[in-house]
């Protein structure tokens, strides 16, 4: 109504005084004006989004939501399951090709760390060694008339204990050290204890198919497989963590980098020789105890 005698208003004011200038004042809802601006996909916005520096608004607020609830509540720890299969497939994505330079939490996680991923990752990566190393016993003695097949079993709950073991004792140790550091010396770089077990979960997903092509009877071929998985999920590691070592003294840094990739190494290597070099060495004792008996009888 009021719009209506508005026109109605200027239509009498114009029919009354025709040399009169009229200025109509319009409201933003009834002409949306373009504003110029800087065109979206602008370089500096994609950098920022490759490095992770997008620290908006609405991280934070889902951030502070997250942490809401009370450790000893459900809901707690459902947030840091609460990821969908996207994010998981592009972790993992990341790191089984991480970009040179790249730091893998800023990248690919975004103050959003989840244990689903790491959780599964390191369950698959359980049965698949244990499984693996079975088929690789059996085939090493495939065709010997003296030897029988018997699964083991027991290999699933070491193999538990190890991967498990590693995947959280270490980030611990890992994450204590480096909140340690920081009360000396102010870092850039600083990560949470959830987000140090989500990328050494994430890194060991390379070994799920490793540990799948071990069963190759020929030791060159499956010491090659050793060197590409840690050399891909170790660098993954290094680049994570340099950032939160490098303003530190320089000889803490390099030897804190050096104990992360020695133990990753000691963990590939260990589950070489144990799951899959071990049966031919287990074979050998009834060899030689065969020749003692034929010696022991014939006295």
């Amino acid at each position: 109504g009021l719009q209506l005698l508005s026109e109605f208003g200027d239509e009498a004011t114009s029919a009354a005084n025709p040399g009169a200038t009229t200025i109509h004042i319009e409201g933003p809802s009834e002409s949306p004006t373009h504003q110029p601006g800087l065109p979206r996909g602008s370089g500096g916005e994609e950098d920022d989004e490759l490095l992770g520096n997008d620290d908006s608004d609405k991280t934070e607020l889902l951030a502070g939501q997250k942490k809401s609830s009370p450790f000893w509540t459900f809901e707690y720890y459902q947030t840091f399951f609460d990821v969908d299969t996207y994010q998981v497939f592009d972790r993992i994505k990341g790191s089984v090709l991480p970009i040179p330079g790249k730091n893998f939490v800023r990248l690919y996680i975004r103050s959003n760390p989840d244990l689903y991923g790491p959780f599964w990752i390191c369950a698959t990566l359980v049965f698949a060694i244990a499984i693996s190393g079975n088929l690789s016993n059996f085939l090493i003695h495939l065709g010997e008339k003296t030897y029988h097949y018997v699964p083991e079993f027991r290999k699933v709950s070491i193999a538990a204990t190890i991967i498990y073991a590693y995947a959280w004792l270490v980030p611990l140790a890992l994450w204590g050290f480096l909140m340690w550091r920081n009360s000396k010396v102010v870092n850039i770089v600083s990560y949470s204890f959830l987000e140090t077990v989500c990328v050494y979960g994430y890194s060991l997903f390379i070994y799920i198919p490793t540990a799948v092509l071990w069963i190759i009877p020929q030791k060159a071929v499956r010491w090659i497989l050793v060197v590409i998985a840690l050399g891909i999920s170790g660098s993954v590691l290094a680049m994570t963590f340099w950032p939160a070592v490098r303003e530190d003294n320089r000889r803490i840094a390099l030897a804190t980098i050096v104990t992360i990739v020695l133990l990753h190494t000691l963990l590939s290597v260990g589950c070489l020789a144990y799951f899959f070099d071990a049966p031919e060495m287990d074979h050998l004792p009834a060899a030689t105890v065969a020749p003692n008996q034929t010696v022991a009888a014939a006295k």
